[in-house]
């Protein structure tokens, strides 16, 4: 398998640009081998298609990268094809996947993907290189063919992935909600990403980028810290 993956928690820290904080594990992710970047929209939802593509071509174009979105080209799966690699930006990740279907997109951003086409995705795009979507946060405003997503990885990711419970709040944790799932798929680890952290994904190898932790959870397991100097491989051991 010669999986190439960037799996980003956010595309905007406080404080910074659109995807500033993601521009040197960009470059260092593509390299100078890449042209032509095709670019999904689609979990986009009150923004619309050419405004997101104008937002996300502006920090692709900063390194050096000319970026097409699927939604200006008259056959996007060829688009996908043909080009030197895949950036599925975030969102509602349902809208995404149900687009994906739609447009029949999912299949070929599979087959390339896992062919090593690099693939870059942030916070919706992030949740759809996994076996489903079912550890979004998002709210299902549309209903997918079906909750299957890419399967490029086999875990699951969490992005935006938090900590806090507010004060006197008695609604369940992100890690309650992420708990009952293990709960119910004992086979599946989920990585909680907190926002700034980074997932590069080289064949079996995996690496975590940025100043945070990852938590894991799993059925067979308590939940955990790992941090970037510890051995991720286990995530895609199976």
């Amino acid at each position: 398998m010669q999986r190439r993956l960037l799996l980003l928690s956010n595309s905007r820290n406080y404080g910074q640009s659109y995807l500033e904080h993601a521009r040197v594990p960009l470059q260092d992710f593509l390299g100078d081998g890449i042209h032509r970047v095709a670019f999904v929209p689609f979990a986009g939802v009150t923004i619309g298609y050419d405004d997101y593509a104008a937002a996300v071509r502006e920090p692709f174009s900063a390194a050096g990268y000319e970026l097409v979105s699927v939604h200006e080209a008259e056959q996007p799966a060829k688009l996908i094809e043909e080009a030197d690699a895949v950036a599925v930006g975030g969102g509602n990740t349902f809208r995404l996947l149900q687009r994906l279907y739609e447009f029949g997109l999912r299949k070929v951003i599979r087959e390339e993907a896992l062919a090593g086409k690099p693939y870059v995705g942030w916070s919706a795009g992030s949740n759809i290189a996994c076996p489903t979507i079912r550890t979004t946060n998002d709210m299902p405003i549309v209903e997918p063919p079906s909750l299957d997503a890419l399967d490029l990885i086999p875990f699951q990711i969490n992005p935006h992935y938090l900590d806090a419970h507010p004060d006197k709040h008695q609604g369940e944790t992100r890690e309650e909600r992420i708990l009952e799932f293990v709960t119910l798929n004992p086979g599946t680890l989920v990585v909680g990403l907190r926002e700034g952290s980074i997932l590069r994904v080289e064949s079996n190898e995996v690496f975590l980028l940025g100043d945070h932790s990852i938590r894991v959870f799993g059925k067979e397991r308590d939940p955990g810290e790992i941090t970037a100097d510890q051995d991720l491989s286990f995530l895609v051991a199976a």
